[in-house]
């Protein structure tokens, strides 16, 4: 039995009684010392056992190479896959479905997480994410207190933080060197990708429809959403704004945009629900057929499939310049 598991197991004895203080052992090995910031760049050559900061400020030691790992968001559970660690990969949320290996995996849950199910897993790491860990960690604080290292990732925000991420997890899981690789392909992508827009005289405003009615969001400035649209070379509708956004459907109409993306794949025949709102039809995107629907998850996950969300939105904004 791992370790850890004894220690859970004490833990749940001892729960409700005194604490006594112990002495500290000093560890056998040390570990390496690696600073966050060098983790997620890459220049360090990450050996084990390794000692690194996660992104809300943790201190994490990894003993070894991870064997069994859980990923409680599917951008975490992509990147894992790339990295080729389909073995090692455990458990995962109930929405993870990329690759379709990751639907075979032990679902874990989604907003509210199965610690029973995840302990018996027994975990040699557990990636966490940043835009949940505030919910996330009450319910985790068994598996902390038995020592099961949860490694927090970074919320991506920009196609920089993206190759972070991806080296700061083939990091921490051995794959430094395929997490490079990754990278490098993705930048040449997506370098390959703005070439082809750079000729683009005038822009397309685009409207990004994160959800439809009847609360319509949509992306402004600080979000990934707002570095896709300035990479293919368009302007947000709400580039004047900041952060995640409610829109009503008359200031859709009067700031007319050439273009709309829907981003979500929940409402059937959504783009014909679009064209028929009350006044829409005099919005130019409606008026030259300019509604269009994209994958969700590609464009919505910070992960190795980015470079693949540019293409697919720039084919989306600019179908006459995108041509296969």
């Amino acid at each position: 039995m791992k370790k850890w598991l004894i220690s859970l197991l004490a833990v749940m004895l001892l729960a409700g009684c005194t604490e006594e203080t112990q002495e500290t052992q000093t560890p056998e090995t040390e570990t390496e010392d690696v600073a966050s910031e060098d983790v997620a760049s890459g220049d360090s050559e990450v050996t084990f056992p390794l000692t690194v900061t996660d992104s809300v400020g943790n201190e994490v030691t990894i003993e070894e190479a991870p064997d069994s790992i859980i990923s409680m968001i599917p951008s975490n559970t992509e990147i894992l896959f790339a990295l080729g660690l389909d073995e090692e990969v455990v458990g995962v949320t109930d929405y993870d479905n990329y690759p379709e290996a990751a639907t075979t995996k032990e679902k874990i849950g989604a907003f509210e997480f199965n610690i029973e199910k995840m302990t018996a897993l027994q975990p040699d790491l557990i990636l966490a994410h940043e835009s949940s860990w505030s919910t996330a960690e009450a319910g985790l604080q068994p598996l902390i207190d038995a020592g099961v290292p949860i490694y927090v990732v970074d919320n991506a925000m920009s196609f920089e933080d993206t190759y972070g991420t991806i080296e700061a997890i083939g990091a921490v899981t051995g794959k430094a060197e395929e997490a490079a690789t990754i990278v490098s392909d993705m930048q040449a992508q997506v370098e390959e990708i703005t070439a082809q827009l750079e000729a683009v005289e005038t822009k397309k405003t685009v409207f990004i429809e994160s959800s439809g009615d009847p609360e319509i969001y949509t992306a402004g400035q600080g979000t990934l959403m707002q570095e896709l649209l300035d990479r293919i070379n368009a302007e947000n509708l709400v580039a004047d704004q900041e952060g995640w956004l409610l829109m009503n459907g008359e200031e859709i109409v009067s700031r007319n945009p050439d273009v709309i993306v829907l981003t979500y794949n929940y409402i059937e025949n959504a783009v014909d629900a679009v064209k028929a709102r009350p006044g829409f039809d005099q919005i130019t995107a409606v008026q030259q057929d300019a509604v269009v629907q994209v994958n969700e998850d590609i464009v919505t996950r910070p992960g190795p499939r980015l470079a693949e969300a540019l293409q697919e939105l720039a084919r989306a904004v600019y179908p006459e310049v995108m041509n296969d």
